[in-house]
């Protein structure tokens, strides 16, 4: 069949999208904003991966509740947890659909989950959250063809912190309940790392109540025995700047702590992450990044 033109319904149901996904792009670019709705729900998504669960509480806690997605073929897979940004006040696991189902495409269960949210708290209630729901992992991911001993965190920006919090600080997976061993390794997008002084509202309101500043930086617990990092971000980046990277990139490698880094030049704090769909793979390698990653510490 040829291909559809002005004459064809289909055409213009087409052009209507690409219009609807052109204006998301515009409000996220002009706002530089974490709230991805609009953007998520028109833009198209990969086919082999799928949501199977939806709003699977993981704690008492209205926030406290988590997705999954799904590949097609032979089970049990290695199980991602993605945890998404949004300055530790903003961020809703619904917006992230496209992010889901481009993971599970590449063989992955992937996990994406709510956690609570400043001013209804402080740090560190949002780590201990994505903590329980790495617990929830380790406890239910085989019921969804997940292999629990092979988790790969996965966050950018805010999302970024909470995950590397989880993959050096032991505590945090330790008092949920949860082996450290079962985290094969970890992937921060455009993350911040070390981010003292609390200069900006965004870490103020997270951090600056908390009694010892040095304790929230996860720079502070590089240690030999951390799993892999891979640590991306982009040069054009001008919410979390260079020195996250290069000052955790330095602390794992002076620590013995294997450590990949890659910078995309262009690419800034939003496109790092938007890059994840399938619309925009074209700004940057980060889901093919990601997800080479995730395959060579989960053999």
């Amino acid at each position: 069949m040829g291909a559809s033109g002005p004459g064809d319904p289909a055409y213009y149901g087409a052009m209507k999208r690409r219009a609807l996904l052109s204006s998301a792009l515009s409000a996220l670019t002009v706002a530089c904003t974490p709230s991805l709705g609009a953007f998520n729900a028109v833009a198209p998504r990969d086919r082999d991966g799928r949501r199977v669960a939806r709003d699977i509480a993981f704690g008492p806690e209205a926030r406290q509740r988590l997705d999954v997605y799904a590949p097609e073929g032979a089970r049990p897979k290695p199980v991602i947890v993605f945890i998404y940004g949004g300055s530790w006040a903003t961020g809703d696991k619904d917006d992230y659909t496209f992010a889901g189902a481009a993971l599970a495409s590449r063989g992955f269960v992937t996990v994406i989950p709510d956690y609570r949210l400043v001013p209804g708290v402080r740090f560190p209630a949002f780590v201990e959250d994505c903590a329980a729901a790495v617990r929830w992992v380790a406890d239910h991911a085989a019921e969804f063809g997940g292999d629990a001993s092979r988790i790969v965190l996965v966050g950018h920006s805010a999302g970024a912190y909470n995950a590397m919090m989880l993959a050096l600080d032991a505590h945090y997976l330790r008092d949920a309940g949860v082996d450290a061993a079962r985290v094969s390794g970890v992937v921060g997008l455009a993350g911040p790392y070390d981010f003292l002084p609390f200069d900006v509202d965004a870490t103020r309101n997270a951090f600056g109540q908390a009694p010892d500043a040095a304790l929230t930086q996860p720079v502070h617990f590089a240690r030999a025995d951390a799993p892999p990092a891979l640590l991306l971000w982009g040069d054009a980046d001008t919410t979390v700047g260079p020195r996250n990277i290069r000052g955790l990139e330095a602390a794992l490698r002076a620590a013995g702590a294997p450590v990949e880094t890659k910078i995309y030049p262009g690419v800034n704090h939003v496109d790092i992450m938007l890059a994840l769909s399938r619309p925009l793979r074209g700004r940057a390698p980060t889901l093919a990044d990601v997800t080479a990653f995730a395959e060579r510490v989960t053999p």
